[in-house]
């Protein structure tokens, strides 16, 4: 038998007074923090709610979204963590789905949980912040006594997160105790020594989502550190806080780099306890890559993941990396590039290639996982369960919708995602390979290429482009500049100058919005 929050429970015996979670004024020990989510388990169980039973957490990044995740599992129950940007339409469908029977729920949240409540099999309600009608404010949900840990089996749900829907309804993913508990383990095993119980994490990534939640929040637990969770990204107080915690690990986005380096005052700061800096999501432009390493001599390592996969797959290191490379697939964990007929695509010698000087259609395919990390399936969707899996050589294969190919070390580049692909005039141009070239660019603070209808190509390449403040460069130069460094098909036909690109909470680029403009 295992449960994901066992390894908390042995990290709470080895360092009992260590801080575990610390917010503002707020420090909780281990201890403390342990006799927290004992009591919010018990008070589950007071309520009826327990093994087996989904609960909702609708919360930015609090010490009150901490205890209520482990308390949950405590209690045996599966977590169903919500976007706090999310409106009362959008969670009415993951309640719904999920069958959640409680929602933890920020205090100016609550009225959305109550609109749909009766649509849902929800039964109560935690408010956090304040007291709200139609809800029982967090600490007086707390029961006065701890309950022990309800034990779950591998193969159990632990979380229940929820696709992004960037490309459509989000779906529910499966994950259980084993495959976030691997995860955990492995991803500690990333930075130079591993996660210490000496290290500070921040919190920047949502712990909504399962990057914030399972690399950082988890690991930090998981080894003994101190998790710093971060409500709302900022870029200049998160800079400020790097240096004021003294924070030695650092997970974030490509879009949060890329907001460091443009602050104006960025050669002024020294993350001298930095030691260890990841970047996923996304990909991440190699312009901010050396940027980043350039300002703050820390190196800055891609990897790679998935809500299905727990998420990470694939990881540089300090010891192991390739600029432009996701990295290699963490110890456990199996990958290829596969053809639509599930054939092997041959390895590259070693990457990253000229892809200006190779027929990309001879080197990519899908790339596909194998490993404990991979979901046990979506929820309560046999059609989606079955298009995500393939299986081949005794083995199970997730598909990941990523373009991509290796190389004979082992490293795996991905070109761009398959619905992300622009095919213009007969020719595929993948988006990523453009939007690199901006991030290039002196006067380009962030850019994003979508494809859209052209009544001769089909569809033509456009590029929106978010200016520096003190550019000088207009539309027509970007165009040119794509003209003079790209083959002609594959420069922006259309170049529009934005504010701000639409983005997840998780940095995602929401390419729809951006079509449908």
């Amino acid at each position: 038998m295992t449960n994901l929050i066992t390894d908390v429970a042995e990290t709470v015996e080895e360092y009992p007074d260590s801080a575990a979670v610390v917010y503002g004024d707020t420090e909780l020990s281990y201890e403390e923090f342990w006799e927290r989510t004992g009591q919010f388990a018990r008070a589950l169980d007071d309520h009826g709610i327990g093994e087996g039973d989904r609960i909702g957490i609708y919360l930015p990044n609090l010490p009150q979204f901490v205890m209520a995740f482990y308390g949950t599992l405590r209690a045996g129950g599966i977590v169903v963590p919500m976007n706090p940007q999310y409106k009362a339409r959008e969670i009415s469908h993951m309640l719904g789905d999920s069958g959640a029977k409680a929602v933890v729920a920020l205090a100016d949240l609550v009225p959305n949980v109550i609109a749909v409540q009766d649509d849902t099999d929800v039964e109560e309600v935690i408010s956090v912040g304040a007291d709200v009608d139609g809800a029982t404010e967090f600490d007086e949900f707390l029961a006065d006594d701890t309950t022990a840990v309800v034990e779950r089996a591998d193969d159990d749900v632990a979380v229940q997160p929820y696709t992004s829907g960037t490309t459509g309804t989000p779906k529910g993913v499966l994950l259980t105790h084993h495959n976030l508990a691997f995860t955990t383990r492995a991803n500690a095993d990333t930075p130079p020594g591993g996660f210490q119980a000496g290290d500070r994490l921040i919190g920047t990534l949502p712990l909504f989502h399962i990057y914030g939640m399972s690399v950082v929040m988890n690991g930090a637990m998981y080894s003994g550190g101190t998790y710093y969770p971060v409500p709302e990204w900022d870029a200049p107080a998160v800079m400020d806080q790097l240096e004021d915690d003294e924070i030695s690990i650092m997970f974030a986005v490509p879009a949060m780099f890329n907001d460091m380096i443009n602050q104006p005052d960025a050669d002024e700061y020294e993350f001298d306890a930095l030691r260890f800096a990841n970047s996923g999501g996304s990909s991440l432009p190699l312009e901010v890559l050396e940027r980043f390493e350039d300002l703050w001599g820390v190196q800055l390592n891609e990897g790679y993941g998935l809500t299905e996969t727990s998420p990470v797959t694939h990881a540089n290191t300090n010891d192991a990396r390739r600029k432009g490379s996701i990295g290699q697939p963490l110890e456990g964990v199996e990958a290829k590039i596969v053809t639509e007929d599930f054939e092997e695509v041959p390895r590259v010698e070693e990457g990253p290639i000229d892809e200006e000087g190779r027929d990309l259609h001879d080197i990519t395919g899908e790339l596909v996982i194998h490993g404990p990390n991979v979901m046990k399936e979506y929820y309560g969707l046999p059609e989606a369960n079955e298009e995500a899996f393939t299986e081949a050589d005794g083995k199970r294969w997730f598909h990941t919708g990523d373009v991509g190919y290796w190389d004979e070390d082992d490293f795996f580049y991905v070109v761009d995602r398959e619905k992300h692909m622009i095919v213009t005039g007969g020719y595929n141009v993948y988006p990523r390979e453009v939007e690199e070239l901006l991030f290039e660019h002196e006067d380009v603070a962030d850019a994003a290429v979508v494809g859209v209808p052209d009544e001769r190509r089909g569809e033509t390449v456009k590029a929106f482009v978010v200016p520096t403040p003190d550019a000088e460069t207009t539309p027509e130069d970007i165009k040119q500049y794509c003209l003079t460094n790209l083959a002609e098909y594959k420069h922006p036909r259309e170049v529009e100058f934005v504010r701000e690109l639409p983005r997840t909470t998780t940095g995602k680029v929401q390419k729809f919005e951006l079509r449908d403009d």
